[in-house]
This record gives structure tokens, C-alpha cells and sequence, in this order.
């Protein structure tokens, strides 16, 4: 099938596809620095040369709605028949391709994992996350304050720098690690990471799941400690500990309120003998840490780290309206994660019960490994908020986008967001 004859999608279509929750696939085919300049919010970038690797653990259905762009570089056509004949049979082309999207009203958006960051910016707005500014957790931190700090980034950012006293606890783990690094109700926890996403849902995560401590967010993580002008600490190796029955019990029944109120649904462990459905897409995920995963975990599960799960949806799901399986071995983190993607707007559910003698497979996720051109620094988009040498008029205007990204939201239009309320 040659590019004049491939199947063409309206942006209209592709934005009444989303707002009535029907499954669809919005590919990117660009380079991720190109990407990360202006794309529709729920668009996925895939890189052209890992196509053949990602596309079956990324699109895990043959007969999804994928519908493929670029910006004019011609790439989008011959990554349209790549999918063809890797088996998918409803591939289209965006019509007009990005220049098409924006010329049909289309909302563009910058920066990468954007669901997640505007969704981030929404539950501040609705919920309003406390957060303190960098000068007032110096200070705390100066006075020797009863407080705790807790960084809910993957462990590499943490080791790359890390606030001062900081403690390496990923999101998923915060409410069922909380307990045990801050058991005295009056000690202070601050969460952050390098941006804001991930401290505020790390922060609120821990509101809606009734911790008795005060808690905040660090206002605009590392960047805004280092635009305060202090200092990061690097190298650092400071990680969570092992948790008391107690402490489970409470964080375990805190998260399975909260599953239930977002409309999470739970299943038992059957639902993993049940034959998978052919007409819908699902997505199957672990949420422990990448090194509980790599020592037995169920078969046909990839790893996401809960936290890293709900920043990075675009990468982990990037079928819009398909259905999310989450696995843990705990009860907390896989409900705790669940009761965020559902406000989300994803149809998400649980497992619940499952042995531990089915936690066995040890097969590698990813299952492919990068091709070699895939990561060439030159197409690589350099976020804002990683490594240490940004230009602070680089963090500022980061800043300044995230403050913006609720009004985008609106004129999109599409996004399908619904946080949560203070509940009982």
C-alpha cells in the first residue's frame, strides 16, 4: 500500500474518538526532541527506528484505530506500512499531519509525559496540594525541624541529585512507606521531585490516603531549590526500609477506600485464568520496584513502577481508552495507583489475592533492547529539569509552561479528567 492510498483520519475524527472514550492510538513518528516542541496531548512518540520493538508491548492489539503523523518529514507513511506489516490492519495518516491538527483548531502542546504533567497541574488547582517553597524547607531543615524529606523520583534521578536529608521513596511506595519513616504523627513530610508532577501527586497521594502527619509538596522540586540559589547533594543512596504489619494494614485499607471511590475495579486472582479479550486493549502492569519485578512477577506483566506509571502514561498506554491490569504483591500500590489512573480517565482495575508462587516469571522488561540510533543525543529532547547544568532561564520558563498547562487543558478539550474530592 503506497502513501496515496493509505487511509486518512480527520483531527475532528481523532478528537471525537477521545472525548467518547473509544480506543485510538495517536503516533508521533518524529524524533522526541521534535516531538517535545508541539504535539496534541494524548499523542505517543515512537521512535522510527525501535517501531518493530516497541509496537508490541506499546500497541499489544493488531486491529486498534493507530492513526500516524509528522510534521512534513516524511516519516509518517513508511512508519504507516511498517505497522502494516507488522500485522496491524487499521493504520491511517492524520490528515495534514501536525500542520493539519493546529489548522483544525487542535490544541499543541510542549514537553513530553503532558497527560500526566496537566493532570498534575489540575489536582493542585482543584485539591490545592499544600507546598512549601524551598526558602521555608531550608529553614526547616537548617533548624534541625522535625521533618522528613522524601523524593518520589526513580531512584537514578534521586542518585543524580537529591535535596539535603532527602530519602529515596518512588511514588507508588509513599503511603505504604510513610508510616515507618515518619512514625511520630507531628513530623513534618516533605515530598518532591526535580519538577512538580510527581510531588504533587506524591503529595497528595498521601492527603487522600489520611496520613495523620502535616504534608507537603517542595514547591517546583530541585529547580526551585537550586532558582532559590542553594545546593543539592548528588550520589546519595538513601532508600525506604522495610514496613510493620501495622503500618501495611493501615496504608493497605487507606488504598483500597480510594480505588473504590475513583472507580477502580478489583479483581481476584481467576481473572488471571480468564482468556484475554479480543476486541479491547489491555495493558498489564506490575507496579512493585524494577528490582522486586526482576525477582518474580506474574507472567504476561511488564513492569511500571507505580509512580513512573501514572508520570509516563503516553509511553505505558498510549492507547487512549484501553483497558490498565495492575499487579502487586502488597495490596497498596497497585490500588494506590489505580485510584490516580482512574481519575485519569482510564478503565482500570486491581489484582487482589493473588499467591505469591505466581509471582515466577524473570523475563527482562523491556523485552527488546534499544537500537542503536535510538537515543542519539542530537534527537534526544533534554528535559528542563534533569542533570544539573540547565540554564535557569531554561527552569524558569519550564515553570512558567507547567502554570499554563490547566488552560490548555480547557481549550483541548479532550482530556477526560476528574480528581477526586476530599472524601470521608
Amino acid at each position: 500500500m503506497t502513501q496515496d492510498t493509505l487511509p486518512v483520519v480527520t483531527g475532528d475524527a481523532v478528537r471525537d474518538a477521545l472525548r467518547a472514550r473509544r480506543e485510538i492510538a495517536l503516533i508521533d513518528v518524529r524524533d522526541e526532541h521534535s516531538f517535545a516542541q508541539a504535539h496534541p496531548l494524548f499523542a505517543a512518540q515512537f521512535t522510527l527506528a525501535r517501531l518493530e520493538a516497541d509496537a508490541p508491548w506499546r500497541l499489544p492489539r493488531r486491529d486498534v484505530d493507530i492513526v500516524v503523523y509528522d510534521d512534513g518529514e516524511g516519516l509518517a507513511a513508511p512508519a504507516a506500512q511498517r505497522l502494516q506489516a507488522l500485522g496491524y490492519s487499521r493504520v491511517s495518516l492524520l490528515d495534514g499531519g501536525l500542520s493539519g491538527w493546529r489548522e483544525g483548531g487542535g490544541e499543541l502542546f510542549r514537553d513530553v509525559n503532558v497527560p500526566s504533567k496537566a493532570f498534575g497541574e489540575l489536582v493542585e488547582q482543584e485539591r490545592h496540594t499544600p507546598s512549601l517553597a524551598a526558602e521555608d524547607v531550608k529553614a526547616l531543615l537548617d533548624a534541625k525541624a522535625d521533618v522528613v524529606v522524601l523524593d518520589a523520583r526513580r531512584f537514578d534521578e534521586y542518585r543524580t541529585m537529591s535535596i539535603p536529608q532527602g530519602i529515596s521513596v518512588p511514588g507508588a511506595e509513599l503511603a505504604l512507606r510513610v508510616r515507618a519513616l515518619a512514625p511520630n504523627p507531628a513530623t513534618r513530610v516533605i515530598v518532591n521531585c526535580a519538577g512538580r508532577t510527581r510531588s504533587i501527586i506524591g503529595t497528595q497521594s498521601l492527603v487522600n490516603a489520611g496520613i495523620p502527619n502535616p504534608v507537603a509538596a517542595l514547591r517546583n522540586g530541585t529547580i526551585g531549590w537550586t532558582l532559590a540559589g542553594f545546593a543539592l547533594e548528588h550520589g546519595q543512596t538513601r532508600r525506604f526500609g522495610s514496613v510493620s504489619d501495622a503500618d501495611h494494614a493501615h496504608a493497605r485499607e487507606a488504598a483500597r477506600a480510594l480505588a473504590a471511590r475513583a472507580g477502580a475495579q478489583r479483581l481476584g486472582a481467576d481473572a488471571l485464568d480468564r482468556p484475554d479479550p479480543t476486541d479491547h486493549t489491555v495493558y498489564r502492569y506490575d507496579v512493585r520496584t524494577p528490582e522486586e519485578y526482576a525477582a518474580g512477577h506474574l507472567p504476561g506483566f511488564g513492569s511500571a513502577p507505580g509512580g513512573q506509571l501514572v508520570q509516563e502514561t503516553d509511553v505505558f498506554a498510549p492507547v487512549r481508552g484501553a483497558r490498565i491490569v495492575l499487579a502487586d504483591d502488597d495490596g497498596v500500590r497497585a490500588p494506590m495507583t489505580a485510584h490516580w489512573l482512574a481519575q485519569m480517565g482510564w478503565d482500570v482495575a486491581w489484582l487482589d489475592g493473588v499467591p505469591s508462587a505466581r509471582f515466577a516469571a524473570t523475563d527482562a522488561w523491556p523485552p527488546h533492547a534499544p537500537a542503536p540510533d535510538a537515543v542519539a543525543p542530537a534527537k534526544r529532547y533534554r528535559r528542563p529539569y534533569e542533570g544539573t547544568d540547565n540554564p535557569r532561564e531554561a527552569m524558569q520558563a519550564y515553570l512558567d509552561w507547567e502554570f499554563g498547562l490547566v488552560a490548555q487543558l480547557a481549550r483541548d478539550g479532550t482530556h477526560g479528567f476528574k480528581v477526586l474530592g476530599a472524601g470521608a
